[in-house]
C-alpha cells in the first residue's frame, strides 16, 4: 500500500507526512478509526513511507530495495502483530505463525475487517486474541539492529484484543523503545484498551469515509454507474468495507438478514418450537459471527425504528431490509426501542464470555415475544 492508495484520509496523510519531513515522529501512534475507515491500510502506507530510502515529498518511491521487499510486506525491520488462533497442539500462538495468511489478505484485500481474517485463519470457533508470548516475541524482533540503519515499524492490529499479560507486558517497550523505533496500533474499538497503553500513544483519528469518497472508488474500481455508487457509497455509511459487501452481497449479510426476518416472524407467531430450532442453528456458527450477527441485529433494530419517522436519508438499509421495514418497523417504537437494545447488547457480553450459545439465543428469542407486543 502506498498512500496513493489509500482512499479518502487526505487531512490525516498530510498530518503523518509533515511530521516526518520535520523529524518529530511519534514513537508510539494509536490510528483509531473504524471497520472500513481505512486504518490498517493508513497504517502499513505509513510504515512504507518510513521504511524507503529514496521516499519523496508525498510518498514512497516504490522502486528502492526497500519498497520491493514492502511490495511482499516482507521487509525485516517491518512487524506485524495482529489477533490470532491457537494452533492444535495448544500452547501460545504468536502472529508470525499465521504471516503467510496475513500477508495474503492484506495484499490481496487491503480493506478487511476481523471476520474476513478469522476466515483465512481458519479460526471455526475459536475467539482470536494477541496472547501473552507475542510480547516477548516482540521484545526479541525490536533487540536486533535495523537491517537498514533507518526505523523500525510495528504495525498491531486491533491492540483492544491483547490479553491483560500481554499489554502490561508491552507497556515496557511503549515507555522505552529501542531508537528509530515506530509502533502503529491500528483500533477499532479504543475505549477497550487498557488506560495505561493509550496513554503512552498519540492519537490519530480516522474518521469514517465520506460518500463521495467511497463513490468515486468503487467507480474506479468496479465500473459502477454514478448513480449506483452514490447509493451504495449512502448505505454503507461511512464504510468501504461495508459497500464492497454490499457490491458482493456477502453470505454472512444474506444469512444474518434471513436470520433476523425469521426470529421476528416466530417471535410475533409465538412459535417457541421453531424458535429452539432457530437458536440451534445461530449457536453452531464461531462465536466472532454470533458477535456480528447480534451487531446486525442491533443496526437493523436501529433502521426499523428510524424508518417509522419516514426520513429516508436517515435510513441506511438495502433493498430487501428495507422491504421488509415497510411492514416490521411499527413493531419497533419508542415502548420496546431499548429494552430491545439491551437484550442484544446483554447476549452480545455473553457471547464474549463464552456463556452456552443455545442458551443465550434461545433466553433472547423468548423475550422477544413479549418486547414486540409492547
Amino acid at each position: 500500500m502506498f498512500f496513493k492508495d489509500i482512499i479518502g484520509q487526505e487531512q490525516v496523510k498530510e498530518r503523518l507526512r509533515l511530521e516526518l519531513h520535520e523529524g518529530r515522529v511519534p514513537h508510539a501512534q494509536l490510528f483509531a478509526g473504524p471497520e472500513g475507515s481505512g486504518a490498517l491500510p493508513l497504517a502499513i502506507a505509513y510504515a512504507r513511507f518510513l521504511l524507503c530510502t529514496h521516499r519523496g515529498e508525498t510518498d514512497a518511491c516504490g522502486t528502492c530495495p526497500s519498497c520491493v521487499k514492502l511490495n511482499k510486506l516482507a521487509h525485516p525491520d517491518l512487524h506485524f502483530v495482529f489477533p490470532v488462533v491457537k494452533r492444535k497442539g495448544g500452547g501460545d500462538t504468536v502472529s508470525d505463525d499465521y504471516i503467510r495468511e496475513w500477508r495474503e489478505l492484506a495484499i490481496s484485500t487491503p480493506y478487511f475487517g476481523l471476520n474476513h481474517w478469522l476466515d483465512a485463519m481458519g479460526a471455526e470457533n475459536q475467539q482470536a486474541q494477541i496472547f501473552v508470548k507475542e510480547s516477548d516475541e516482540l521484545t526479541r524482533k525490536l533487540s536486533l539492529k535495523s537491517s537498514e540503519g533507518g526505523y523500525k515499524v510495528v504495525v498491531l492490529w486491533l491492540p483492544e484484543k491483547m490479553k491483560v499479560e500481554c499489554a502490561n507486558k508491552l507497556l515496557k517497550l511503549l515507555e522505552e523503545p529501542p531508537a528509530l523505533t515506530v509502533f502503529l496500533l491500528v483500533s477499532e474499538e479504543p475505549d477497550r484498551i487498557l488506560p495505561t497503553i493509550l496513554s503512552r500513544t498519540q492519537r490519530v483519528n480516522v474518521p469514517r469515509l465520506g460518500d463521495n469518497e467511497i463513490s468515486t472508488a468503487l467507480s474506479r474500481q468496479f465500473g459502477l454507474q454514478p448513480s449506483d455508487a452514490a447509493e451504495t457509497a449512502r448505505l454503507a455509511n461511512g464504510s468501504y468495507l461495508q459497500a464492497l459487501e454490499i457490491i458482493h452481497r456477502g453470505d454472512d449479510n444474506l444469512l444474518f438478514f434471513e436470520l433476523f426476518v425469521s426470529l421476528m416472524r416466530l417471535a410475533y407467531q409465538r412459535k417457541v418450537k421453531d424458535m429452539k430450532d432457530w437458536s440451534e442453528t445461530v449457536a453452531t456458527m464461531g462465536r466472532e459471527r454470533q458477535k456480528n450477527f447480534l451487531a446486525y441485529c442491533q443496526r437493523m433494530v436501529r433502521e426499523n425504528f428510524i424508518s417509522n419517522f419516514h426520513r429516508r436519508e436517515l435510513n441506511y438499509m438495502n433493498r430487501d431490509e428495507a422491504n421488509f421495514a415497510v411492514r416490521f418497523a411499527p413493531f419497533i417504537n419508542e415502548r420496546n426501542v431499548i429494552g430491545i437494545a439491551d437484550e442484544l447488547s446483554e447476549a452480545q457480553a455473553h457471547i464474549e464470555q463464552n456463556v452456552n450459545p443455545r442458551m443465550v439465543f434461545f433466553d433472547f428469542a423468548l423475550k422477544m415475544i413479549v418486547l414486540l407486543i409492547q
